[in-house]
């Protein structure tokens, strides 16, 4: 189906050490286009694991993972960073802008990786996006220069930058008080409505999960329950 973004059949990962822990037990999910999927659960849950797999920051050991259709099992290391760099934007709780680079430079950042040198539509664009999350006057202005919320606004546009079909935030407001928080959700489901890319937020926040298309609540490495419009389905 076109408009299915990225989906999880019998999703398992489990990491080895001293003692191996299974962190996922068989987990599937799908995500449409222009979709706002809020993910809560305790914490160790894995509802960061699920994050990762999601966005083919991590292999699963059982199950698939398809992203716009392409299963990531057929592809090599090589492959998965040009898939990610396509297709997938990521925002984190903390921003990881880069100090030596202005807010303009670091919100192209996958640009720069993937040409080397953004093109003038690309330019435009980003630009275009740093107006619109209100940054158009800090464009040259390095992080130590921007308070915590303008510093996570240059992280959303550099998730954006690349014209993603998804984007992942992990925690995106965790590290912000709760007026900050608040603008950046905000910022957020407004990029997802006006472009229709999809966005899954793993957050502790039952308030702004509340605002979400969608709440997937993870226990115990499961889908335990999924909400729609306030009602509860079965996983």
């Amino acid at each position: 189906m076109d408009d299915l973004v990225v989906e999880t059949i019998g999703l398992k990962k489990t990491y080895y050490g001293a003692m191996p822990v299974e962190v996922l037990h068989g987990v599937d999910v799908q995500v449409r286009t222009g979709e706002f999927v809020a993910v809560l659960g305790q914490s160790g849950s894995g509802k960061s694991t699920l994050l990762n797999c999601l966005g083919a920051l991590d292999r699963p050991t059982e199950g698939v993972v398809r992203i716009a259709g392409q299963s990531l099992s057929d592809l090599d290391e090589d492959e998965l960073a040009d898939l990610r760099n396509r297709t997938v934007g990521f925002i984190f709780q903390f921003h990881y802008l880069l100090d030596e680079w202005t807010c303009l430079e670091n919100a192209l950042m996958s640009i720069t990786l993937r040409k080397g040198a953004p093109e003038p539509d690309d330019l435009g664009r980003v630009i275009g996006l740093l107006e619109r999350v209100s940054l158009g006057h800090r464009l040259g202005n390095l992080p130590s220069q921007l308070s915590g919320g303008e510093q996570q606004r240059t992280a959303i546009v550099r998730a954006l930058a690349n014209n993603p079909r998804l984007v992942l935030a992990d925690e995106p407001t965790g590290n912000l008080d709760s007026r900050s928080g608040s603008e950046v959700f905000r910022l957020m489901r407004e990029m997802n409505e006006e472009t229709g890319v999809a966005f899954v937020m793993v957050t502790h926040d039952e308030r702004l999960a509340a605002q979400a298309d969608r709440i997937l609540r993870i226990e115990d490495g499961l889908v335990s329950e999924e909400e729609v419009a306030g009602a509860v389905l079965p996983p």
